[in-house]
C-alpha cells in the first residue's frame, strides 16, 4: 500500500498541473471503488476551479470553493496527468478533465486502481470528512515531536511499533517507515510503548522526520505496485536497513535481521542494535 512518502510524491507531481485549472468534465467508468462514488463528484465538481491540492495523512484533497474531492490510492492506485486522448486501460476508472492553459493543452487527471481498494469521495466546504476526523498531527510538522509521543504513551502496553502506527497518535507512519525509524532510533519494536523513555522518544520523532523527508526526496519506496505520477518507481527501497531483510545481515553490525508479526503486519528489527 502506498505510504505517506508515495502519496506526498504523487501530490507534488500532480499539483502543478491542477492548481488554478477548471474541471471541465468528470468521466466515471464505474460507479464505485472501495465505496460508491457520490453524486457530487459528477454533479458539482465539473465547472469548479481547483484552488489547492492538499495531503492529509494518506489522503489527497482537491479543494474548490464548492467542496473537495477526497482520494485514497488504496493498495495499488495511481494518479497521472495525461493528454485527453491517452489510451484508456482496463483499470482506468476515473478521468477528471482539466481546461487548457496558456502553457499546457487540455489534460485529464486519471485515477487507475487495479484492486479497487482506493476511494473517490466528496467533502463539503467547511466540513471534515469522517475519514479525516480524529487524526493525529502530520509527522513533518512542529506539532509532532518526542514530547507528544512520550505523553501519549503513558500507560500504553501495546508494542511501540503499533503505537507509532496509530493514526490518532501521528498520521502516515506506515509499516515500512515505522520499522526503519525504530531501527534508526535503536528501539526494539516489541517494547511496550509506555516503557520507552522521553529521551528515546525524542530521538524516535527526529528519525521519523528524517526518514520520511528523505524517502519523499527519493520518490518513495515502491516495493510492489506503486509508481510515481510520471510512471517512474521510487528508489528508497534500495536504502532500507531492516524492512524486508529477514535473515540478512544488519548493515550496521552484521547480526541477522529478525522478523515477527505485530498487529498482523510483518515487523523487522536487529536484535543487537535495537533494545
Amino acid at each position: 500500500m502506498p505510504e505517506l512518502p508515495e502519496v506526498e510524491t504523487t501530490r507534488r507531481g500532480i499539483a502543478p498541473h491542477l492548481i488554478g485549472r477548471r474541471v471541465t468534465a468528470v468521466t466515471l467508468r464505474r460507479g464505485d471503488l472501495r465505496w460508491p462514488i457520490p453524486r457530487e463528484i459528477a454533479d458539482i465538481l465539473p465547472g469548479q476551479r481547483i484552488d489547492a491540492v492538499e495531503r492529509r495523512a494518506k489522503y489527497l484533497l482537491l479543494h474548490t470553493v464548492a467542496g473537495s474531492a477526497l482520494l485514497h490510492l488504496g493498495m495499488s492506485g495511481m494518479l497521472r496527468v495525461l493528454p485527453p486522448d491517452a489510451p484508456v486501460g482496463k483499470h482506468d476508472h476515473v478521468d477528471i478533465a482539466l481546461e487548457r492553459t496558456a502553457s499546457e493543452g487540455p489534460r485529464v487527471l486519471r485515477f487507475t486502481d487495479p484492486r479497487r481498494f482506493g476511494c473517490l469521495l466528496w467533502q463539503p466546504p467547511g466540513a471534515t470528512h469522517a475519514l479525516l476526523a480524529g487524526l493525529g498531527p502530520e509527522p513533518l510538522t512542529d506539532a509532532f515531536d518526542g514530547d507528544l509521543l512520550w505523553h501519549l504513551s503513558h500507560g500504553r502496553s501495546a508494542a511501540v511499533k503499533l503505537f507509532l502506527m496509530d493514526n490518532a497518535v501521528v498520521v502516515g507512519v506506515g509499516n515500512i517507515y515505522a520499522s526503519e525509524a525504530l531501527f534508526a532510533a535503536g528501539i526494539d519494536p516489541r517494547r511496550p510503548a509506555g516503557k520507552v523513555s522521553r529521551v528515546r522518544y525524542a530521538r524516535l520523532a527526529a528519525e521519523v522526520k528524517r526518514i520520511l523527508a528523505w524517502a519523499i526526496e527519493r520518490g518513495g519506496t515502491t516495493l510492489r505496485d506503486f509508481l510515481n505520477p510520471d510512471g517512474a518507481p521510487g528508489y528508497f527501497f534500495r536504502e532500507l536497513m531492516v524492512y524486508g531483510r529477514a535473515g540478512e545481515p544488519c548493515r550496521t553490525c552484521g547480526t541477522p535481521i529478525r522478523q515477527v508479526v505485530l498487529g498482523q503486519r510483518s515487523t523487522f528489527w536487529c536484535p543487537r542494535c535495537q533494545r
